[in-house]
């Protein structure tokens, strides 16, 4: 009986302790999170979904009016270098050839109205491997809606960055060793 009433004590001590935690900052509440987490995520996968489709117009819908791209590259022996695209930039691009870029390993945070996406890519275009890189999004949630504000990007190669745990895209050719 000692014992059952010990347990007892302790699953109630521990779910009071949960509820606190739970109750303490905007991430504290791990279904609410989980959910945000989720929301931001299914922005950033139709991001690439229209990236690779070439529709820069889609995805400029996806974004802030404010919202800025910025790749970086590094330059052999010169540093890093970056451009500039405007999201009206962006959209009036309009369409260009498919591509394939997939993201895998995002690492998603949420805090209150922000997100960041962390996420390495490998990017194939015209038959063969292009490049590889880490896609990093910053997202502002706008009412109930998530938007993109920033898309900063870096563009390398192995060993800086690897290709998709997948291996290479169907119909591709895989890189020179």
């Amino acid at each position: 009986m000692r014992t059952r009433f010990t347990t007892l004590l302790l699953a109630l001590a521990l779910s009071g302790c949960a509820s606190t935690a739970r109750s303490r900052g905007p991430n504290a509440d791990l279904p609410r999170s989980d959910a945000r987490r989720v929301a931001v995520m299914a922005v950033v996968d139709s991001a690439l979904g229209h990236i690779n489709s070439g529709d820069l117009v889609a995805l400029s819908d996806l974004m802030l009016p404010e919202a800025q791209f910025f790749p970086a590259r590094e330059q052999a022996g010169r540093g890093g270098t970056y451009t500039v695209r405007t999201m009206a930039a962006q959209r009036a691009a309009g369409k260009r050839a498919p591509i394939i870029e997939r993201g895998y390993d995002a690492t998603v945070r949420v805090a209150g109205t922000i997100a960041s996406v962390w996420m390495p890519y490998d990017l194939w275009a015209e038959g063969k491997w292009s490049h590889c890189g880490i896609d990093l999004l910053t997202l502002v949630q706008v009412g109930s809606t998530w938007r993109i504000a920033n898309f900063t990007y870096t563009v390398e190669q192995p060993p800086a960055c690897r290709m998709h745990p997948d291996g290479v895209p169907a119909g591709y050719k895989a890189p020179p060793q």
